[in-house]
């Protein structure tokens, strides 16, 4: 047998090496490459935050609120984006789906010109609505209840037109909230000692109300120290800034006006809904008003009316309106609400309370055999541009009793339990609370003036079951949970259960507020979301017109979205900074936090717009 050629051995020997140093050289490459977050193909993956002893705040971004200096400027090099303008001035309380010369041109029936009537496409601004010159930073929480800077909301009409009944008062560079209205003349504490001597509204079983013609929303900024917080609501109509004062004053509120469209929260929402002199005609259309606070009030929830038509045997003249006119109106009323079920618990000076049946079952028969009109739509959270109907909306079965909070803040909301969100189970809401739990302690560590009550409107563009905002939630702060009409689940009702607050909204229109009404907003997903569905630009458009200057934005996706919302951004006078995901470089989701330059309207600069 031959011997093997040393010659055969020295080429073997060589290949292997060639081939191990290969293969290291593959993995080496490999290894970078994936560091580098080029595998998305834009270096701008690379634009993280450098952490350095121990410090986890992003520089270059200023969060601190104005006081007559500029916010930094971060001076990373990127292609030029496109510049948008300012727009004119006359455009500083612009609100695109409740214009009031657009309003006008339709009918007044029902109040259908005050309901949501958005600009076309080629109507829409593409420019940044200017702030007021002489805008400052809101005071603080609780100072903000009571005291507003004269020069973010300059209108004095109200100080004129409410002067006896104590809602507003100017005080040279501040209005004043004393806390009255039309019905609490003595305040609006007192008012609720009355409401709470019927309802239980200290023990935590009362957390979320609803407040119909809000005005500047009193009734829920006094509520907020009994741990209720309140969803205000009012048109945009002749008694002018009524919902943007309370905003400046950091109440939650929303323009908007029972009508002809469903309003658009979630059914068997709110522990208690409320009108106080509100004006709607409770009685009319066939309780077509009343049947839609049905709809949103929850089994065993309260309904407070105060005001005409209630105790009118002694209130009529000074009403200054015929005794036959207010008996017919209350008579109305009390037909409605035994056909809806709901109980008096009381009626007393100028403030009756009903409650809402919890034994749902007979109160369907009995409506059944009074002969009672039933929705006939199958989901009555789909409410979205939706008609109202003088109708009874059947009550869902839900098992399981809703905690008082703020234990019901984490609690497995009812509507989890029982399968009623689909893909949404106990175990999955509570890694959800984890995930965000983890991922706020890393907001935090960016941005520290986080819960420091410098932020206290806060927005969730995306909010999925709500828990962002049961991460963040303090007595110092509120967030509006925004779930999109295009979310594939229905989770607006959990988030109502966990004694938190939300709406629907469709972000390829405009949010019903005013200009300047966030001090932070949160998107999570909300581009990937809307990709291919609307214009991104628009979108950043209107989260600029509700971002107040110097608020903050984090955004949370996918790194290619974010570098497009990076560019565009960069010509709207915002400064950004793209993060790593607390989890490290590897994971393709990633942070972009962004805060809104300070600049004001220039009455002398022109426009295009």
């Amino acid at each position: 047998m031959a011997k093997p050629s040393s010659s055969g051995s020295r080429t073997r020997s060589f290949v292997h090496i060639v081939i191990l140093v290969g293969l290291c050289c593959f993995f080496y490459i490999l290894g970078a490459w994936q560091r580098s977050g080029f595998g998305k193909g834009d270096s701008l993956a690379l634009e993280i935050t450098k952490k350095s002893d121990g410090c986890d705040i992003v520089p270059n971004l200023s969060f601190d609120s104005h006081h007559g200096g500029e916010v930094s400027k971060i001076g990373e090099v990127d292609s030029k984006p496109k510049v948008f303008k300012p727009c004119k001035a006359r455009y500083i309380d612009y609100t695109p789906c409740h214009d009031q010369r657009r309003a006008m041109t339709f009918s007044r029936e029902n109040m259908i010109y005050r309901e949501r009537h958005c600009p076309r496409e080629e109507e829409k601004l593409h420019c940044l609505i200017p702030a007021p010159k002489g805008y400052v930073t809101p005071f603080p929480w609780p100072k903000s209840r009571d005291y507003v800077p004269y020069a973010n909301a300059p209108y004095k009409s109200l100080t004129v037109e409410k002067a006896i009944q104590n809602w507003i008062q100017y005080e040279g560079n501040v209005f004043r909230f004393p806390g009255g209205g039309t019905q609490f003349p003595q305040g609006a504490d007192k008012y609720i000692d009355q409401i709470a001597s019927v309802i239980p509204i200290e023990n935590g079983t009362v957390r979320t109300a609803l407040d119909t013609g809000c005005g500047v929303a009193s009734w829920g900024a006094y509520l907020w120290s009994r741990n209720v917080i309140a969803m205000s609501f009012a048109p945009r109509d002749s008694h002018e800034a009524q919902v943007q004062f309370a905003l400046e004053r950091g109440v939650p509120a929303v323009i908007g006006v029972l009508g002809t469209i469903r309003l658009p929260y979630p059914s068997a929402a709110f522990d208690m809904a409320h009108c106080s002199r509100c004006l709607i005609p409770w009685g009319s259309n066939g309780g077509i008003y009343m049947m839609e606070v049905d709809r949103v009030l929850r089994p065993g929830g309260y309904w407070v009316l105060s005001g005409p038509p209630i105790h009118w045997k002694v209130n009529y003249k000074a009403w200054q309106r015929p005794k036959e006119d207010l008996e017919e109106e209350q008579r109305k009323i009390e037909e409605v609400a035994k056909l809806l079920c709901w109980e008096k618990k009381s009626e007393k000076h100028e403030i009756a309370i009903w409650q809402k049946t919890v034994d749902t079952e007979t109160c369907r028969s009995r409506q059944e055999d009074s002969g009672a009109k039933f929705c006939e739509s199958t989901d009555a959270d789909d409410v979205w541009y939706k008609k109202m109907e003088a109708c009874v909306t059947p009550n869902s079965k839900v098992s399981g009793d809703l905690k008082p909070f703020p234990q019901r803040l984490y609690a497995v909301p009812p509507k989890i339990a029982s399968g009623s969100v689909p893909g949404f189970s106990a175990e999955t809401y509570q890694d959800d609370n984890k995930k965000w739990k983890k991922h706020v302690s890393a907001y935090k560590k960016i941005n520290r003036l986080l819960d420091s009550g410098r932020y206290r409107n806060i927005m969730d563009m995306n909010a999925g079951l709500g828990s962002f905002a049961a991460a963040i939630q303090s007595p110092k702060l509120w967030v509006m949970n925004v779930v999109p009409t295009i979310a594939q689940k229905h989770t607006l009702g959990a988030i109502y259960q966990r004694g938190l607050i939300g709406i629907y909204h469709d972000w390829c229109e405009a949010f019903s507020t005013y200009p300047r009404t966030y001090d932070l907003i949160h998107s999570n997903g909300l581009f990937s979301l809307y990709k291919d569905k609307c214009n991104i630009e628009d979108i950043l458009l209107e989260m600029d017109r509700i971002l107040r200057p110097e608020g903050a934005v984090i955004f949370r996706d996918e790194v290619d979205i974010l570098i497009k919302v990076k560019k565009i951004v960069g010509g709207m006078r915002w400064d950004t900074k793209l993060v790593d995901h607390e989890d490290g470089p590897l994971v393709p989701e990633k942070i972009l936090i962004a805060v809104k330059q300070y600049w004001v309207a220039d009455t002398n600069a022109t426009s295009t717009q």
